[in-house]
């Protein structure tokens, strides 16, 4: 794990904690702000704590291969990510693996008088560093811009 770092992004959004949330983990809303990552990201399995969980990209269905450490509903979700999927081969055993994982995503939800300040805290291996601190701004944009017109709907 020598070669992580934490990274924190925050951003508040104009709408209700409840509505963030739930457009955060749902599977189609996921879709959509998630697109910065890679476009038609997905996730398979559940958002309940202790189940597995798979963050996966098409075509190749790529991606990494995770479990919900914690979940408190409207407040934090804690991602325990375990390992890598290629070729629809998981790997948790590998040493380029094993010097990261696991590594921790975490989400937490705060209700403020705007709506919802959501923080971000992330473990990210060096390499992938430049890489989130540009896809993940955009990808909170776009959770902003899909919460905040749902709430104006």
């Amino acid at each position: 794990m020598s070669s992580e770092k934490q990274v924190q992004f925050v951003v508040t959004i104009n709408a209700p904690v409840p509505t963030v949330w739930r457009l955060m983990i749902g599977p189609e809303s996921y879709k959509r702000w998630a697109a910065p990552f890679a476009e038609g990201t997905y996730f398979e399995g559940s958002w309940e704590q202790g189940t597995k969980i798979k963050f996966l990209s098409p075509p190749s269905g790529d991606g990494m291969l995770s479990e919900i450490a914690e979940r408190r509903n409207n407040e934090f979700i804690s991602i325990r990510h375990l390992g890598m999927i290629s070729n629809g081969v998981e790997d948790t055993t590998s040493e380029s693996v094993l010097a990261w994982a696991p590594a921790y995503e975490n989400y937490t939800f705060i209700s403020v008088p705007e709506g919802t300040k959501l923080v971000v805290d992330l473990d990210i291996p060096g390499e992938w560093v430049e890489y989130m601190n540009e896809a993940w701004p955009k990808a909170l944009m776009a959770l902003k811009q899909l919460s905040e017109s749902e709430r104006a709907a």
